[in-house]
């Protein structure tokens, strides 16, 4: 069961806030400096419109802000075509650079989509 204390611990982090998407984007690097263990990133994603859609969706690292950011191994969503989808991963935090973001690819003609990916984290106890 869980303890009242590792509710207040657990710390969203918008690394995609929601909206609709209709070409490549990524979202502004989050610093992830404060957390431990393992977070779970969550996309929520729906295709609004185009032809052959698609979108892939992955987590990305950086040592600065404004750095290079690179993937994140084993960080990527599976493929998203038409429909909507809701998934999850588990990230481990501690071997992880200072800032973190969501990738987003889409593909097709015209597509659009609606997303929104959140990292949920334990903060560090003191």
């Amino acid at each position: 069961m869980a303890r009242s204390t590792d509710l207040v611990l657990a710390t969203p982090l918008a690394l995609m806030p929601a909206g609709q998407k209709s070409a490549d984007t990524n979202g502004t690097g989050v610093d992830v400096l404060l957390l431990e263990g393992k977070a779970i990133a969550i996309l929520d994603i729906t295709n609004v419109s185009g032809t052959t859609p698609t979108a892939d969706v992955k987590l990305q690292e950086s040592d600065t802000q404004g750095g290079t950011y690179t993937d994140i191994a084993g960080a990527a969503f599976t493929q998203v075509t038409t429909g909507a989808s809701l998934q999850k991963i588990a990230v481990e935090i501690d071997p992880a650079k200072r800032w973190a973001r969501a990738a987003l690819d889409v593909g097709g003609t015209s597509p659009v989509y609606g997303v929104a990916v959140t990292l949920i984290g334990q903060k560090k106890t003191p």
